[in-house]
């Protein structure tokens, strides 16, 4: 089988970076960048954005994104961009911001810029958008042609992000190595069409060495506004480290379960990132890993406010059959479960959630 690794054609990591979008865009030959907007960053620092450009006479289109990212939305910016003769289109925002810049750019074939403003996922390095409807709900997974042109993360603008966001993206860091030798063992094809490379397995080690060096350092830097190298260090691994990592490494178990997770309404107000916590030492527990490595996944979850318990998950009842349908979910035929180095079946991850439940209290 052939390896394949995939990733953004430039990372840059830094303070101050929002004021060089204007300079980073220069690079790509832009003469005219449309930008889709959080309507926070827009509120805040359009100024800062709007002068970057200025200053290299880029006439910059700004767009504050609202709604939903849904194909509606990205039919609309695909037809404005072709009316005002754009060549580069940037995401500034969270995560449906920046899935709508990249699904128009896709759609138009231009380059894209993602400036992340939270580190609570890792998919601003992805060649995928996640569209939804116009009134929320899931449409569909849309695959792109490839990664973003660049991925420019501020440290000053992502460390004033609720804490909360910040160890969500651990959470979903964390599982990354876990799936990644999962798909080792198993030779699955990954997100990037290929088998894994020894880079991409490497750069998922350390994203969890990084994450239990440094998450909890982090964590208490960013409660007290401080701008450390160990929240730089978290950054990096929840969106570049991570980002490699599950696309050109893959997804598992621990993904799987999470999707499972969303069909129960107790985690309706838990994070991505906090279910994909609680699946990966669901994963562990399946793949009979030493006590010692389980021990440690749960000891970083609790020092850094993560959930092992199903009550974490919002979930205060154990009603068999709702778990069950989580479960069952988790094992459906188009789950990353059937990555997994050895057959699993839904009363399987049944009893590592309850295994993992009885662990965490």
């Amino acid at each position: 089988m052939t390896q394949i690794i995939c990733s953004p054609t430039k990372y840059i990591q830094g303070h101050g970076e929002l004021q060089k979008l204007g300079d980073y865009c220069l690079q790509l030959g832009a003469k005219r960048v449309f930008a889709i907007i959080d309507p926070y960053i827009f509120s805040k620092y359009k100024k800062d954005i709007f002068h970057s450009f200025e200053r290299n006479n880029i006439p910059l289109i700004m767009r504050e994104f609202k709604g939903e990212c849904s194909r509606n939305q990205v039919d609309e910016i695909v037809l404005e961009l072709g009316l005002k003769d754009v060549e580069v289109v940037l995401g500034i925002g969270g995560g449906k911001t920046l899935d709508t810049a990249k699904a128009a750019s896709y759609m138009a074939d231009l380059p894209v810029v993602i400036v992340p403003t939270v580190a609570s996922t890792d998919a601003p390095c992805s060649a995928l958008s996640v569209l939804y409807t116009d009134e929320g709900d899931f449409d569909c997974y849309l695959p792109l042609k490839r990664n973003p042109d660049m991925v420019i993360a501020d440290i000053d603008i992502i460390a004033k992000a609720p804490a909360r966001l910040l160890v969500a993206g651990m959470g979903d860091a964390l599982s990354t190595y876990y799936e990644a030798r999962a798909c080792r063992q198993s030779g699955a094809v990954t997100h990037a069409g290929g088998t894994s490379t020894i880079a991409a397995f490497s750069l998922a080690r350390a994203c969890l060495d990084t994450l239990l060096a440094e998450g909890e350092s982090a964590l208490l830097d960013v409660k007290q506004g401080v701008t450390s190298s160990a929240v730089e260090h978290i950054v990096e691994a929840n969106i570049y480290l991570s980002g490699i990592g599950f696309e050109s490494g893959g997804l598992a178990a621990a993904h799987a379960i999470h999707n499972g997770l969303t069909l129960h309404e107790g985690c309706r107000n838990v994070l991505h990132g906090e279910k994909v916590a609680f699946a990966t030492i669901v994963q562990l527990v399946l793949e009979k890993a030493s006590e010692d490595e389980i021990a440690q996944v749960i000891a970083f979850c609790k020092k850094v406010g993560l959930p092992v318990t199903l009550k974490e998950l919002g979930i205060t009842s154990s009603e068999i059959d709702k778990l069950m349908v989580v479960a069952e979910a988790s094992c459906s035929q188009d789950s990353p479960m059937k990555n997994m180095p050895f057959e699993v079946q839904s009363v399987d991850v049944l009893e590592a959630i309850l295994a993992t439940d009885k662990r965490g209290n």
